[in-house]
């Protein structure tokens, strides 16, 4: 046969049929722990939250391993990738046997969840074998696949009553092992995809259609539909055991009645969505689904209703058969919404499948992962059974109102245009919210158009990057109250805590800092501001239960750092509104406004933990050692509405500018540009110090002075620090940036040393005095660094470009210069946000080891040595690569604002 031809009939059916049964085996396994779990248990003790924990684990190893699989099959063929993958999970099950403590079942979970990702696998291989004609019902008919979670629920509970949870494990690994032999040695390789070598997009071609809210629904939609399903096949037996007082076996065919038309009636939903529109289908799903969640959720009550006889007393409670008949329905409609999510991003992104298709669907595997784990959170928090359900009918809720709205779009469209669609069709970006002609150089657009806008947004951009550094931060507050609510962690274990943020926050903005040239600002800014709802609700539950796990306080800890991620993706965007003379102002403005998060965090956050006054929102406090009370979770649910408040403003009020697209390759130019290293250095020795030190000068100063209540003056070192980086702006403009960021060195390090000699005599009566002056003294020289090193990238970059492309007429070296210093900007600020983590971690493990701090500071001293040698001998010293000279005001043409490049 020609390496071309379309396979047989009988080779396309061999293949759908051998990976379907492989991935009805792989869920099989991702689906595990909803059986061994209950065993697991009792066995080792764990609380609901450890085990829907144990549960969650293997579901956000099969989520995010999607996006990675997805890539190695596109590279070897999904015959190989698929093989190696069974071969691997199965070996990660027989390795869970061996596990005697908590955190080793834990890290098998992650193992297991191997399998999961199989599904993107099998996606990968099944659609290269037909045709677009057939795609979709073979697709539909691989999906059924996850009918290998009602394989679980009725099959491994009499292994478990037979053999043990170990005796059980050992099997299902067997089974898998002989699976990915079976099909390596009888699957054939995909078809040749020959044909489309050559034709590869590019990076943001592939990203782009991320950037369309659409996509984010279509993933709340799959959130509901698949990481509902996944997380109730996890919970049920779990909730049939506790609530109806059935045995495992029972519990387990019970779960089977919900799963098994979960899985095979997505072929249905595949075939009505090609019918009747995927519209009509979601409508069905949704409406359905509040129904069923609707009375699922109403926890059995007792009911006294004064009569004309005296009290008349009845009750209600779900029967167990209206529960299964329930589950049943809901199972039924959960798979048409799969199929007919699934049908909507081919018509939507027929160029695009896969990368639509793997982040929609590792959106609805992290939902399976985080439900479950928020169940039995809740179950600790709230105490009712039913409040899983109530969780569910709230996002069922949002996902129906969010739809409707956009079909109400939608049908204004259809009316003014005269036709009609079956699906769903919805614009995107509105062109009003696009700016095509962007000329912030050009003085009278400037004054007539120009600065309007940019205020706007510079004005929306600053509340939600306070709000993304409020929630950065949160934790340093909330890890010193910890130990008074009945958390036993030690020292290192609350240092830990308070530096997690800052890594997650660095790594993220190594991300965010590439984002608005890709997917725009207004998008961009709205969408992570809104991201910060996750930890800030989080956190509310989680801290009001002192049995929640500590990685479970660690995650949320991680989480926090998407506060910290904005900051890159900010400075970035409101870099493109300004020209080069106020460009300055207006990023120490939102850098400095919005670093006073920090320090509003700090002073906000003692008040509203100490107040019961929201008790009616958010629930009772919890009791401290010495009697008192603290409402602890305020410190997240207090943030809420701003975040809310904020993600609307900064969608309908902010803008994108279409010329500030740029691929990421584009912008990795950065990466050979020395002086974006140097940069990175230096601003990790300024804002690297400011974060790092806000993050952990709470902590320390409860360590080194107990008697002293940290957290009422703690708000005053973010405060100087964020106000001296607004105010100094001008300081770099007037005496030469790169001279002012070599005498703030100077001053940090004679902040350093007086910390160390207050330190040294903290029991003499000024000792706490002059530690707290010393501290004050290196956040306004960070402040006063951060406006300064931030002043001279743009300067330096203008020189660069024009060094490094001299062929370039000067109208083009000026994008040139404006993207990469854009991406500088964000570039930098990811580096230097590490001190956040590194600063924190740094005192824990000087306490552990030498028993003080002294060897962190030391430390401390000699980087901010190094950072002014750097400066000096680069910037500052007389035959510089790069000197920045005092300067006049400048005109707004094609002055380089006070820098003068003089090579050596």
């Amino acid at each position: 046969m020609n390496l071309y031809d379309p396979p047989s009939p009988a080779r396309q059916y061999r293949a759908l049929g051998i990976s379907t049964l492989a991935f009805t085996l792989c869920f099989a396994v991702w689906t595990l722990f909803s059986i061994i779990g209950i065993q697991i248990k009792e066995d080792f003790g764990l609380s609901d939250t450890q085990l829907g924990l144990l549960m969650a684990t293997p579901v956000l190893t099969g989520s995010i391993s999607r996006l990675f699989l997805g890539v190695l099959t596109d590279r070897f063929g999904g015959r190989w990738v698929f093989s190696l993958l069974m071969l691997a999970t199965a070996t990660c099950v027989y390795l869970l046997t061996f596990a005697n403590s908590y955190p080793m079942l834990l890290v098998g979970a992650l193992g297991v969840g191997l399998a999961g990702g199989s599904f993107i696998v099998g996606v990968a291989y099944t659609s290269t074998w037909f045709d677009k004609e057939h795609q979709g019902t073979a697709l539909g008919i691989f999906g059924a696949g996850n009918v290998g979670a009602a394989v679980t629920n009725f099959g491994a509970p009499f292994l478990l009553l037979a053999a043990g949870w170990k005796g059980t494990a050992l099997v299902y690994a067997t089974v898998l092992a002989i699976m990915g032999v079976a099909f390596f040695l009888f699957a054939q390789n995909d078809p040749a995809r020959q044909k489309s070598l050559g034709q590869q997009p590019t990076l943001v071609e592939q990203l782009a259609p991320l950037g369309d809210i659409r996509v984010w629904r279509f993933s709340l939609y799959y959130f509901f539909v698949f990481g509902a399903f996944v997380a109730l096949a996890l919970w049920l037996p779990h909730y049939l055991i506790e609530v109806y007082g059935l045995g495992l076996a029972e519990a387990g065919i019970v779960a089977a009645l919900y799963t098994i038309p979960a899985s095979l009636f997505r072929v249905l939903g595949g075939w009505l969505s090609d019918r009747y529109g995927a519209r009509r289908v979601m409508y069905w799903t949704f409406i359905a689904s509040f129904v069923c969640l609707f009375l699922l959720s109403y926890p059995p009550t007792e009911y006294i209703v004064a009569g004309v006889h005296g009290p008349v007393t009845f009750s209600f409670a779900m029967p167990l058969m209206g529960f299964i008949f329930l589950t049943m329905v809901l199972g039924f409609f959960m798979s048409l919404g799969k199929a007919a999510v699934f049908k909507h991003i081919p018509i939507y992104y027929p160029k695009s499948v896969g990368i639509v298709g793997g982040m929609v669907g590792m959106v609805g595997g992290l939902g399976g992962f985080f439900l479950p784990l928020t169940f039995g959170m809740l179950n600790d928090v709230i105490g009712i059974w039913q409040s899983c359900f109530m969780l569910l009918f709230v996002i069922v809720v949002a996902a129906l109102a969010w739809m409707h709205y956009a079909i109400l779009r939608a049908e204004r469209i259809e009316i003014r245009d005269r036709c009609e669609s079956t699906d769903l069709p919805e614009l995107s970006t509105p062109s009003r919210f696009v700016l095509t002609k962007w000329f912030p150089e050009n003085e009278a657009f400037w004054a007539s158009t120009g600065k309007r806008i940019a205020t706007r947004n510079l004005w929306i951009s600053i509340p939600c990057l306070l709000l993304a550094f409020s929630i950065w931060m949160v934790w340093s507050v909330v890890v010193a109250k910890l130990p008074q609510v009945g958390f036993n962690y030690s020292s290192n274990q609350l240092f830990w805590l308070a530096a997690l943020p800052g890594l997650s926050g660095a790594t993220f903005r190594v991300f965010y800092s590439f984002m608005v040239p890709i997917f725009g600002g207004r998008r961009f800014t709205a969408i992570s501001t809104a991201s910060l709802l996750l930890p800030a609700i989080w956190i509310g539950f989680a801290v009001q239960n002192p049995d929640t796990p500590y990685l479970v306080m660690a995650i949320l800890a991680l989480l926090c750092g998407f506060g910290g991620g904005n900051f890159a993706s900010s400075m970035a965007n409101i870099s493109f509104f300004y020209p080069k003379h106020e460009k300055g102002k207006a990023l120490a403005m939102n850098a400095g406004l919005g670093n006073l998060g920090v320090s509003v965090m700090q002073f906000l956050v003692p008040l509203v933990i100490s107040t019961g006054m929201f008790t009616f929102v958010t629930g009772q406090g919890q009791t401290t050692g010495n009697g008192g009370e603290l409402w602890l979770q305020n410190a997240g649910f207090i943030w809420v509405p701003l975040i809310a408040l904020c993600s609307v403003a900064a969608w309908f009020g902010m803008n994108d500018i279409a010329s500030a697209k740029a691929s990421f390759k584009e912008q990795a130019v950065i990466f050979k540009r020395k002086h974006n290293w140097l940069m990175c250095i230096l601003y990790t020795g300024t804002f690297g110090s400011f974060i790092g030190f806000s993050a952990a000068f709470p902590l320390l100063t409860k360590t080194q002075f107990p008697e002293v209540d940290a957290l009422k003056f703690a708000f005053l070192g973010p405060l100087v620090g964020a106000l001296s980086r607004a105010w100094s702006g001008g300081l770099s403009d007037r005496f030469g940036g790169a001279k002012v960021t070599f005498w703030t060195f100077i001053t940090m390090i004679a902040g350093v040393m007086g910390v160390m000699y207050f330190l040294s005599n903290k029991d003499a009566s000024f000792g706490f005095y002059g530690f707290f002056a010393s501290f004050m003294l290196l956040f306004l020289a960070t402040g006063v660094g951060n406006a300064s090193t931030f002043q001279m990238i743009p300067a330096i970059f203008r020189e660069e470009v024009a060094r490094l492309m001299p062929h370039l007429p000067p109208e083009e070296q000026l994008p040139h210069a404006e993207r990469e210093s854009a991406a500088i900007i964000g570039f930098t600020s990811a580096i230097a946000a590490y001190g956040a983590f590194f600063i924190p971690k740094s005192f824990g493990t000087s306490i552990d080891l030498t028993g003080g701090v002294s060897a962190a500071l030391t430390g401390f001293i000699v980087f901010y040595a190094a950072c002014m040698v750097l400066t000096w001998f680069y910037y500052s010293r007389k035959g510089a690569e790069i000197r920045f000279e005092t300067t006049q005001p400048v005109a707004p043409a094609a002055e380089d604002n006070g820098v003068k490049t003089v090579h050596s």
